[in-house]
C-alpha cells in the first residue's frame, strides 16, 4: 500500500493503518529501535509502541515522508525507553556512546524552552550534513541518529574502524565549527 493509502486510513480511524504500518515499516522500526536497544523484545514493544503514538497524532499531524515520521517516533521512543533502563548506571552502551561523542558539538546547557530555537538548530545541522560528501554524511547519521556501531558501519562501508572513527570525528568538529559559525555557544 502507498504511504498516502495508509495517511487515509489513520485520518478515517481505521484499524488497518497500524496492520499496513507495520507491514511496509515494521522492519525498518524495528531495526531503528534494536540498534538502541539490543533486545528483540524491548525493541518490538517500542515498535508497537510507535504505532500507538501514530495513532494518537494522526490527525492532527500530516507527515509529510512516512517513512520519516514512524522511524523518529521509534527513535525518541527507544531512546527514552534506553534512558529509563539506564538512568541509575552508566554503562559502555553505543547509545550513550554515541550521544557522549555529539555532546561535544552540542550545547550542554538545558535552557532550549522554545521548539522555535531546536528547530533552527535541526535546519542548521541538515544544511551542514548537505554540505559534506555522501559517504561521511551517511557515516555520521548512521552513528548519530540509527546509532550503529563503529564495527558494523566500517564493515557496511568496506573500510577500517580507525577510518570511521576518523571521518566521524572531523565531522564533529566540522559541525562544531558550523554550529560556532551560526552563532550557537558549543
Amino acid at each position: 500500500m502507498e504511504d498516502q493509502g495508509i495517511i487515509d486510513l489513520y485520518y478515517e480511524r481505521n484499524e488497518q493503518a497500524i496492520a499496513e504500518s507495520n507491514k511496509k515499516y515494521g522492519s525498518y522500526c524495528h531495526t531503528i529501535a534494536w540498534n538502541v536497544l539490543n533486545s528483540r523484545e524491548s525493541a518490538e514493544e517500542c515498535v508497537n509502541d510507535t504505532w500507538w503514538q501514530s495513532w494518537k497524532v494522526m490527525p492532527p499531524q500530516l507527515p509529510g515522508c512516512l517513512r520519516a515520521f514512524f522511524g523518529r517516533i521509534t527513535r525518541n521512543l527507544a531512546l527514552d525507553r534506553y534512558r529509563a533502563a539506564n538512568r541509575t548506571k552508566r554503562g559502555s552502551g553505543e547509545v550513550l556512546l554515541a550521544l557522549e561523542e555529539l555532546g561535544d558539538c552540542l550545547a550542554d546547557h538545558a535552557d532550549v524552552e522554545a521548539q522555535y530555537e531546536l528547530r533552527e538548530l535541526g535546519e542548521c545541522i541538515n544544511r551542514f550534513l548537505l554540505e559534506q560528501p555522501k559517504r561521511d554524511r551517511d557515516l555520521f547519521l548512521c552513528r548519530y541518529y540509527y546509532v550503529y556501531s563503529v564495527s558494523e558501519m566500517a564493515n557496511k562501508q568496506g573500510l577500517t574502524e580507525n577510518h570511521v572513527r576518523s571521518i566521524l570525528c572531523r565531522m564533529r568538529k566540522k559541525l562544531r565549527a558550523a554550529l560556532e559559525k551560526e552563532g550557537y555557544r558549543v
